[in-house]
Formats: structure tokens, C-alpha cells, sequence
């Protein structure tokens, strides 16, 4: 019987439970991990703090569905150390476990910048369900909110203090919002929809300090100006958990290297998910989280018989009023690429391709959802578009359609 050890109780460690408990019947197989609270759905605790999702609706599955299928959970059972040489790990109370086979799936932290007054009540950052909690517990008892950081979630948790009737200002260090997804011209679209929500948003700005005396009143930024509040949501990105793969002298850079088989240098220790660096790239998003579970899962039952290819860089937004996919190379600029736009800001629309040597290698689709499918497809299958580049963003043109009937790839020319 072939011992499993997955560390890390999110999306990644789940989905690789999963997967190997379904590949190996008689796995003996245990998730450690660090909350008390069996794998939630994180993207929707800016939906809870708004009241829109009920705590018991954020699980994924109640503990009984673990057992039913071999998998043994230990929640609050954060791992200390990692001993690769003697195929262990060491809890936090002291007690050793081994493994045959061991996946990091540790997922990562939210960064808070280096500013004066972070540690006062009323900061707090959104990575787990007790900083959702806490959120909002305090949001009522306040008038105005701000958010440092216009990202992903920096404007689902601005949605969300919203929706509570808080006065909320956005705070981007770039000079428009989502500068990882958007480029200048929809994130302006972006930002008037923002505006007729009544979120505030500022950009190109730094924040300093935050004011106040053991609680929160606010912030002091670089040109002096100072905004005040009563709750303060840091949303300024997420950094890979890479501690205990680096106490176990696995190799790590932005994250823990691993290889076409999500195998670590390490033998017998897999990663994966928000903590994995694969291909050299970090992720960070639930696609290639479950596909590298996956894949490490297989390999875990069977060394070599999976490969991780990569995954289609894929950002979804769902705000009143926005819905916004952005897809692959969506704000490169490099001199070979040609950049197709088309904005309405009236009604909130806003489409880009990007295309290198006529096939569609990025998109921005803002409040156009029917053509996001599409335009996934095209990307995945390399199409080349060539005869279409003219038309390709008019309204009345059926992306779709040039999907069926391009097929696999080929030249573009409908038949």
C-alpha cells in the first residue's frame, strides 16, 4: 500500500486527492492542512463579505465525501518541516509522518507592501475565510473603505464592500486598473463602469502610511495627500508559500521548480498549483492549479506517465455591470504583435485581439461573453486568421462561426 502525503488543503491538494484516490483503490491517502475548515471555494469570499454566499455554501465537499473515498483529512495540521532524504514530515505539534509520495500544494500568501502602520486593527488582506470573517464582521460598523490595489481582487473585495454600502476607493500603484489583464484603453471602459457603481478609483498613486492610533483612519500617500477610512483591504498580489520547500533545500525560484511531470529535484516530491514554477512560469490561477493536480496525481500512482504542457493564461472579473475575460498574451507589446480594438464606453463594451503572424495569441473581452469561447479556441488551436483580420472585431461577425469552420487550425478561409 503506497502512503500519499498532500500538503495543502486548496484547490491544487484536492484535486490530486481526488485523482489518486480514483487511480489507486488502495491508496493510503491524508491531506495535512493548516485552517480548521475543509477546502473552500476562495473566489467566492468576496461574495460572502457582501452577504451574497452563505459560509456553509464556500465548501467544496462536507468531510464525509472525503472519507466515502480513502481520503484522510487533518485539518489545523499545518506541516513544519520537510525531510525529503527520510521520506517525512514534521507537524507542528512535533509528531512525524511518512510518505512514499509526497505533494506541496501550500498555495501562497498575500503580499502586503512595506508601509509604516499595516499592523494596526482594520487592515487586513483576503486570502482565507478568517480574514473574510473579519472583513465582514467590521465592514457595518464603518463609512468608508479603501483598497489598495485595482487587481482582480483588489476590485471583487471593492465590489463587495460596495454592496454593504460602504464609500470605497480604489488605490493602483499603475497608471490603470488590472495592468496584468487590461490594457490603458479597456481599463478606462473598466473604470467608468466602476464609477457608476460609486467606487472611487485612483491611479498612479503609492501608498505610504496608514494613519491611525492601534486602529485604522486611513492612509497617507506618497504626494501627501491623505484619504481617510475606517477598514483598509490590501489586495497587492500573491507570493507562492515556497518556506518549507525552501528549509527543504528543493530547488525554488518565484516558486518550487518542478518539472514536465510536476516532479520537484527532489525524488518522490511533487508540486503544485499557486506554489509550483512550471516552464519557469507561476501561474497563479485555479486552470493550471487543477491541470498540474492532475498531473502530478498521475504521476504519483504511475512515475512518467503525465505531462504538464501548460495552461492558457485566463483571468475572469464579474462585477455589477462588468464581465471581464482576459486571455493569454492580452497586454503584450512587443513590435510583432497586431493589436486589434473596439470600444463602446456607453454601453461598457471593450474587445482587443492580439495577434502574431495572423493567429490570435491574446484577447481582452469586456461584457462580450459571446464571444469569449471563441476566441479561447482560436488560441488553443494556433488558427490562422489571416483573411479575416478586417472584420474579425465587427459586431455582426460570428467568431463562432469562424471557429466550426476553421476546425483544428488550418488557413482561416471559411467552407
Amino acid at each position: 500500500m503506497t502512503r500519499y502525503v498532500i500538503v495543502g488543503n486548496g484547490i491544487a491538494g484536492v484535486t490530486a486527492a481526488q485523482a489518486i484516490a480514483r487511480a489507486d483503490g488502495g491508496a493510503d491517502l491524508h491531506i495535512y492542512g493548516s485552517e480548521p475548515t475543509p477546502y473552500y471555494r476562495r473566489p467566492q469570499l468576496p461574495a460572502y463579505i457582501a452577504g451574497e454566499v452563505a459560509e456553509k455554501d464556500l465548501l467544496y465537499r462536507p468531510l464525509a465525501w472525503y472519507e466515502q473515498r480513502g481520503i484522510h483529512v487533518h485539518l489545523d495540521s499545518p506541516v513544519a518541516e520537510l525531510d525529503p532524504a527520510a521520506h517525512q514530515v514534521r507537524l507542528a505539534d512535533g509528531s512525524a509522518v511518512p510518505y512514499d509520495r509526497l505533494l506541496l500544494a501550500t498555495g501562497g500568501w498575500a503580499w502586503t507592501p512595506p508601509v509604516e502602520g499595516v499592523a494596526r486593527r482594520g487592515f487586513f488582506t483576503l486570502r482565507t475565510l478568517k480574514d473574510a470573517r473579519a472583513i465582514r464582521a467590521l465592514a457595518p460598523k464603518v463609512r468608508k473603505a479603501l483598497v489598495i490595489g485595482g487587481g482582480l481582487l483588489g476590485l471583487e473585495g471593492a465590489r463587495a464592500l460596495r454592496m454593504l454600502g460602504l464609500e470605497v476607493t480604489v488605490l493602483e500603484f499603475a497608471d490603470h486598473l488590472m495592468p496584468r489583464q487590461l490594457d490603458r484603453e479597456g481599463a478606462a471602459v473598466l473604470e467608468g463602469i466602476l464609477r457608476e457603481m460609486g467606487v472611487r478609483v485612483l491611479t498612479g498613486v503609492v501608498t505610504e502610511a496608514v494613519l491611525g492610533d492601534g486602529t485604522v483612519a486611513g492612509v497617507r500617500l506618497k504626494d501627501g495627500r491623505e484619504l481617510p477610512a475606517g477598514l483598509i483591504l490590501c489586495s497587492a498580489g500573491m507570493r507562492p508559500d515556497t518556506a518549507l520547500a525552501r528549509q527543504a533545500g528543493l530547488t525554488v525560484g518565484r516558486g518550487v521548480v518542478v518539472d514536465e511531470r510536476m516532479a520537484t529535484g527532489s525524488e518522490d516530491v511533487y508540486a503544485a498549483g499557486d506554489v509550483a514554477e512550471a516552464g519557469g512560469i507561476v501561474y497563479g490561477i485555479i486552470p493550471a492549479a487543477i491541470e498540474q493536480a492532475r498531473v502530478a496525481a498521475a504521476n504519483m500512482v504511475h512515475p512518467g506517465s503525465a505531462v504538464y504542457t501548460g495552461t492558457l493564461a485566463t483571468t475572469t472579473l464579474k462585477v455589477v455591470g462588468a464581465e471581464l475575460t482576459s486571455l493569454g498574451e492580452c497586454v503584450a507589446e512587443d513590435e510583432g504583435l497586431l493589436q486589434l480594438r473596439y470600444a463602446d464606453p456607453a454601453a461598457g463594451r471593450y474587445r482587443k485581439l492580439a495577434l502574431r503572424g495572423g493567429r490570435v495569441v491574446g484577447a481582452i473581452l469586456l461584457n462580450d461573453r459571446e464571444r469569449v469561447l471563441p476566441a479561447r479556441r482560436l488560441i488553443e488551436r494556433g488558427t490562422d486568421v489571416s483573411a479575416h483580420i478586417d472584420w474579425l472585431l465587427d459586431t455582426d461577425f460570428d467568431l463562432g462561426a469562424l471557429v466550426a469552420t476553421t476546425g483544428g487550425g488550418g488557413d482561416g478561409e471559411t467552407r
